[in-house]
């Protein structure tokens, strides 16, 4: 490929995410790929190059968001309060999920492969971010040795998608999340809203 090829489809990809980005915050996983392909001004067959399934372009319109939620864990890491600050982490990611259309679907098990976490680059770079968070809560004794990431990634799937219809998202979201904390360790963190990396405060 040319240098003057490579930087068409350099265009063209950012023409095509820029256009996946507006129809995804519209539609979220049930984006049009014919409309994306007229926004960006090219023909479905270049979508398709670059986005080869409706995954790929979910992940790519998510990457910046997967980014934030990856700080934020890090951030975190340095909180002398292990239980909380994976709570506060899994709370960011539940928030996340619901204010952020698509990014419940990217990070969805769609039954791809016998551990379909590891081939989702979005479920792959959580799991690595939220690990240490998750080691020294176990550490501490603060949740069960054989909980994952990847158990967490579908608890916030789950009640993102569970809740996505209901007239208010976000406080139902809230309310969901804050029965699972209360369920898994009872007498704590019952009060505790979702918020924080993708900008949503308490309901």
């Amino acid at each position: 490929m040319s240098v003057r090829q490579r930087a068409d489809a350099r265009r063209n990809y950012a023409r095509i995410l820029a256009a996946a980005e507006k129809e995804v915050a519209a539609h979220g996983a049930d984006a049009s790929l014919e409309q994306i392909a007229r926004d960006a001004g090219v023909g479905s067959a270049t979508v398709r190059r670059h986005f080869p399934s409706r995954r790929a372009l979910l992940e790519a319109v998510s990457r910046q968001r997967v980014e934030a939620l990856g700080a934020r864990a890090h951030e975190l890491e340095g909180e002398e309060d292990g239980r909380g600050a994976l709570l506060e982490w899994l709370g960011d990611l539940v928030a996340c999920c619901v204010s952020a259309r698509g990014l419940a679907a990217a990070l969805a098990h769609d039954g791809a492969g016998p551990d379909p976490v590891y081939e989702n680059s979005c479920s792959a770079a959580l799991e690595g971010a939220g690990a240490p968070l998750l080691h020294r809560a176990v550490r501490d004794g603060a949740v069960e040795p054989g909980v994952t990431v990847a158990d967490l990634i579908t608890l916030a799937v789950g009640i993102a998608l569970a809740t996505e219809h209901h007239p208010d998202p976000a406080a139902r979201a809230d309310r969901m999340f804050r029965l699972v904390v209360s369920g898994v360790s009872p007498g704590n963190g019952a009060g505790r809203t979702v918020g924080g990396a993708c900008g949503v405060g308490p309901a």
